[in-house]
């Protein structure tokens, strides 16, 4: 299974997949696959201000914030861990490309949990997980209050 593209690749594509793949080792090697599909990440955004505090892996992640009052947010981001940029394009699949306010009323943790990911997942990456989405939330709410 190739993916030709994150954008191409939305939540409800992963959902669908996920449910073909009945291994975890198989699942594992998606999420992999995932995580090399996303475009290249400019070296100059792998800076302290776009680092995600509270993963273990480094993290990076850029907001892209769109106009009016409910403005759309685009995130890019990568990992410097296999594993882990594959759930950074879970999250981009799953908050980008979306406004504001529905960012802040997507549940992250159902999505992991129906997915299988929240047993899944060691610790560490859960925590790195909850950072993440913590920050895309945080930056949804920073564009609503700007607008406001």
């Amino acid at each position: 299974m190739t993916i030709s593209g994150i954008m191409a690749t939305t939540i409800q594509t992963i959902r669908d997949d996920f449910s073909f793949l009945e291994e975890w080792e198989d699942r594992y090697r998606y999420v992999i696959e995932l995580g090399e599909a996303l475009p290249p990440f400019p070296d100059e955004q792998r800076s302290p201000a776009n680092k995600v505090p509270g993963c273990v892996s480094q993290v990076w992640l850029t907001t892209e914030r769109g106009t009016g009052a409910d403005p759309v947010i685009t995130f890019t981001g990568d990992s410097d861990a296999h594993i882990v940029r594959g759930l950074v394009a879970i999250m981009l699949a799953l908050f980008s490309g979306r406004t504001a306010s529905e960012i802040q009323k997507t549940d992250a943790e159902a999505t992991l949990k129906e997915l299988g990911l929240d047993e899944h997942l060691s610790p560490q990456r859960a925590n790195g997980l909850r950072s993440m989405v913590k920050r895309i939330k945080r930056d949804a709410e920073a564009a609503l209050k700007q607008t406001a």
